[in-house]
């Protein structure tokens, strides 16, 4: 007992997650870290494979084969608690201890674990072993990678913000130019029915004249407010100029329901507008053009058209609705279209 006693400081040092067992099988001495797993049971004196479940070599059955097993390697468990996964090594003490054996453990690939589960700190494990090292790098990459991951997120959300304003009419809230282009494309692409409607507000100039652009702004987002209120969620709807509209109609050609549709826009538009102490009165053409006309969708061909029909509307007196027709192609040569916009 005198050389255990001799030999445990040196053991505590050099590899604290050891047992020193008898022949018995009793543990006479247990390393401070692998305690440090059972902080509420002292290890000596117990039964070293009843505290813990030989895994392999799965031959021995006692502990006579065990202590006569010296060198190979061990896979263990604790029998109760958490059942930690342990790699060790069993090797008889020379001397005095004859009869008697330490047991080196580790924790293996179970570091990460253990070192959570059991608060272990660098004081727990010998100043040669990697492990602390292993793990100083365990956490410098989890950093980074947790750093990595927010620069990302901030880059994602900055770059859908600033898609979001690329496609983004400022004044409206409505879509742009540009991202009605993307979306009629892609519902060319998808082989789905749908409608244009080109929209343009009447006597919208004058209330630039008269009362000022700070009132057309106005004007304009009361627009804005309107066609997204009267429209599908599933329907586009575009500033694409300074008063002119594209609204795009997904999976919709009935002539009946665009008509109601057209007609009750206009019908909000018409009511007056206050601002400040002042009234602005507006009203509104519109002209539609259905994907079902062409045998090709061309998304020029389909803006021009629309616009077309547009054009017939402001000629009837403003206002209206109108549907395209390929007459509207031969009568445009001779027709100063500009005249009608107002």
């Amino acid at each position: 007992m005198d050389q255990i006693d001799a030999w445990s400081p040196i053991f505590d040092t050099l590899c604290p997650m050891h047992v020193i067992v008898d022949d018995s099988g009793h543990i006479l001495h247990a390393g401070p870290t692998l305690q440090k797993l059972r902080p509420d049971e002292p290890m000596a004196g117990q039964r070293f494979l009843e505290l813990f479940e030989l895994r392999r070599p799965r031959d021995v059955r006692n502990m006579g084969e065990l202590l006569r097993a010296g060198g190979l390697k061990l896979q263990l468990r604790f029998r109760e608690g958490r059942t930690t996964a342990l790699k060790g090594v069993l090797m008889p003490l020379p001397g005095d201890g004859m009869g008697c054996a330490v047991v080196n453990l580790s924790f293996g690939i179970s570091i990460l674990d253990a070192v959570r589960d059991y608060e272990l700190l660098a004081a727990d494990f010998p100043a040669t072993d990697l492990t602390i090292e292993m793990l100083y790098l365990v956490e410098a990459k989890s950093a980074a990678m947790d750093a990595s991951r927010k620069l990302n997120t901030q880059l994602q959300s900055a770059m859908i913000a600033a898609e979001e304003q690329a496609f983004t009419d400022t004044l409206t809230g409505l879509k742009n130019r540009r991202a009605m282009d993307h979306v009629l494309e892609r519902m060319i692409e998808s082989g789905r029915p749908f409608a244009v409607m080109y929209m343009d507000l009447d006597f919208f100039k004058a209330v630039n004249d008269t009362m000022g652009h700070a009132a057309g702004d106005h004007v304009l987002q009361q627009v804005a407010r309107i066609m997204v209120e009267e429209t599908r969620q599933d329907d586009t709807v575009a500033r694409v100029g300074g008063d002119e509209f594209v609204l795009l109609f997904d999976g919709l050609i009935d002539r009946k329901r665009l008509d109601i549709t057209a007609s009750r826009l206009i019908k909000q538009l018409e009511r007056p507008i206050a601002f400040g102490d002042q009234t602005a009165q507006i009203s509104a053409s519109a002209g539609t053009v259905l994907s079902s006309h062409y045998d090709r969708l061309d998304a020029a061909q389909m803006l021009g058209d629309a616009d077309l029909a547009l054009y017939a509307s402001k000629h009837k007196g403003r206002a209206c609705h109108t549907f395209f027709s390929p007459q509207m192609r031969e009568d445009e040569g001779g027709s100063d279209r500009a005249s009608g916009r107002t």
